[in-house]
């Protein structure tokens, strides 16, 4: 995307707000009308008064002075008070739009991009954009107009030097493209950098303990130091380049200046310019360098916020789950059949499921086993539509998953993980989540006593208003668990996918747990990812995968008899508790 087109995608963001901006605008055209005005009353301040001695100039020039200060002050309060509102709504919006697309996101793009990258996104980079879409605009507007202004001035006073400042012109832009390049590209590397940084400091506080535990201390500080550093050096030579643009204008203009005074005392000898036209001149000339600077200086935050939209639109822009959907289904029997599922993923050079054919009937329990790496996580995932199948198809009651909509698909879906997802939210936000929001206290009440988790509930400070952390910190596995089984009671959906909800859990909690999935499973078609093989001796089906393929099918005791792999990780399992 050209930077034309950048910069007018990111003005769609702004003309929502058009009227505010608008009167920023208005009050910088006040603020860039009044530029010239000082150095025009020199022109009769110094020959009216110092020169003719006119005593009605006297008295009214210094009321006309308060007059110009006071109306440029408060077009210039205003304008930037409008500026500055438009551009918080405008990080606001972008940031929005982030978070959105955030959620619509497929699977696939968070194995991908690391977490640190997207928040660095949302937190850094959509910052970098504000003064490319207003300040930047607001700047070479009201500039621009000042520059219009203060040369229309000195054209009048005198058209042989102005044309003579003019010269410098091509050289000033010549300079400033020579810059850009090298801003825009360094900008990208800052941004690159951040999301690195961000995600060494995200894992480090998320794993302290270990970091703790094992003394990583050192390392961990030698890699943020080494990330932080490359930040620092991408911004260096990003300050080198935008440095470099202000002196050389200003060493140009300073020459012009110099140029022009010489020639205007030439002039001044021969009668041809009085004192004050030289001196509002002058004045006029020196005046436009700080609008030329501004100018000048405003590629920098240009480039800068170009490279940060390329970052920011990159995310918007990506494709969100596809939802081909179309029919709707209300509350599933639970019968989910696979039809010669294939599924690979982009990275692996073999499949991870190879024309899997399996039907779970309504109702029944399955436990998938296998190796790690075997392709039991990933047959799960396909039933929410997490991923999509590379062939073959999944139905659900008969219909394909595909036909339905993705709305429709997970209502009818609950999942239960070993890796229980909490917000710091209060214990009920946590159990009614989402859709279930408005769910009644009665009915949340109800879901926690059947997951076992009230007996704990009550005995926290406020209850069910108790703020659980960040991830459930403040709970023990076991807890976090039952919420986890609680949140999937109040859903009431008719296929459940358990993955192996009761590892890494002590013996009391692994009974409550126990008790309360039991409680979960009834009546509902449940899918079970598990590693621990004592816990899935009861279910109907145990199906067993060997990298990607069904390799037994059975129950427990009748896979036990075939002497097979399923025996032999059982067995395997068998001796390490043993022997523990």
């Amino acid at each position: 995307m050209s930077s034309t087109e950048l910069y007018l995608r990111l003005l769609q963001y702004v003309a929502p707000y058009w009227r505010v901006f608008a009167l920023s605008l208005a009050g910088m055209v006040i603020v860039a009308l009044t530029e010239p005005a000082l150095p025009a009353l020199l022109k009769p301040l110094l020959d009216g008064t110092f020169v003719h001695k006119d005593e009605a100039l006297m008295h009214w020039m210094p009321a006309v002075i308060i007059a110009l200060v006071t109306v440029r002050g408060s077009a210039e309060y205003v304008a930037l008070y409008a500026v500055n509102w438009v551009g918080t709504r405008l990080v606001m919006d972008l940031r929005q739009a982030m978070f959105d697309k955030l959620l619509t996101l497929p699977t696939a793009v968070y194995d991908d991009r690391t977490t640190g990258n997207l928040i660095s996104k949302l937190t850094y980079d959509v910052t970098q954009v504000t003064a490319a879409g207003t300040s930047v605009l607001t700047v070479l507007f009201k500039d621009s107009l000042s520059l219009i202004g203060l040369l229309a001035w000195m054209l009048w006073l005198n058209w042989k030097l102005t044309l003579l400042a003019l010269v410098m012109t091509p050289l000033i832009v010549g300079v400033v493209r020579l810059i850009s390049v090298r801003l825009r590209n360094s900008s990208r590397a800052v941004q690159q950098a951040m999301g690195d940084v961000t995600q060494v400091l995200q894992e480090t506080i998320d794993g302290h303990k270990v970091v703790k535990l094992f003394g990583g201390q050192r390392y961990e500080a030698a890699r943020f130091g080494e990330q932080a550093n490359r930040v620092r050096r991408f911004m260096m030579k990003q300050a080198t380049a935008a440095a470099a643009s202000v002196p050389v204008v200003q060493l140009l203009a300073g020459i012009a200046l110099a140029t022009i005074v010489y020639l205007a005392t030439q002039q001044s000898s021969a009668n041809e310019i009085t004192v004050g036209e030289f001196v509002s001149f002058v004045t006029a000339m020196l005046m436009l360098t700080a609008p030329l600077k501004r100018i000048t200086g405003v590629n920098e935050p240009l480039q800068r916020g170009l490279a940060a939209a390329e970052s920011v639109f990159d995310l918007i822009d990506q494709a969100g789950e596809r939802d081909p959907g179309q029919a709707t289904i209300a509350r599933a029997q639970g019968e989910i059949r696979f039809d010669q599922v294939s599924f690979s993923y982009l990275d692996m050079s073999r499949p991870a499921l190879d024309s899997i054919t399996l039907t779970i009937n309504p109702g029944e329990t399955v436990a998938l086993v296998g190796a790690s790496g075997s392709g039991k996580s990933t047959l799960a995932n396909l039933v929410p539509r997490f991923y999509r199948p590379g062939a073959g198809r999944i139905l659900l009651d008969g219909h394909d998953l595909e036909t339905l909509t993705l709305a429709s698909l997970r209502a009818n879906l609950a999942l239960v993980s070993q890796d229980v997802v909490l917000f710091n939210d209060s214990v009920a936000a946590n159990i009614a989540y989402g859709a279930m929001r408005d769910t009644s206290e009665a009915e949340i009440v109800a879901a926690a006593e059947a997951a076992h988790a009230m007996e704990f509930i009550r005995a926290m400070p406020q209850g069910l208003d108790t703020l659980v952390g960040e991830n459930g910190v403040k709970l023990s596995g076991g807890q976090r668990q039952r919420l986890a089984i609680a949140r999937a009671l109040l859903k009431n959906a008719p296929v459940l996918i358990l993955d192996e909800a009761t590892s890494a859990l002590d013996s009391e909690s692994e009974r409550h747990v126990q008790a309360a999935l039991e409680t979960l499973m009834q009546g509902r078609t449940t899918i079970v990812i598990a590693h621990r093989l004592s816990t899935i001796e009861k279910a109907g089906r145990i199906v067993v995968l060997d990298r990607g393929r069904i390799a037994e099918i059975g129950n427990h005791r009748e896979l036990l008899e075939k002497s097979g792999i399923y025996a032999k990780l059982y067995n395997i399992q068998f001796k390490l508790q043993e022997a523990v």
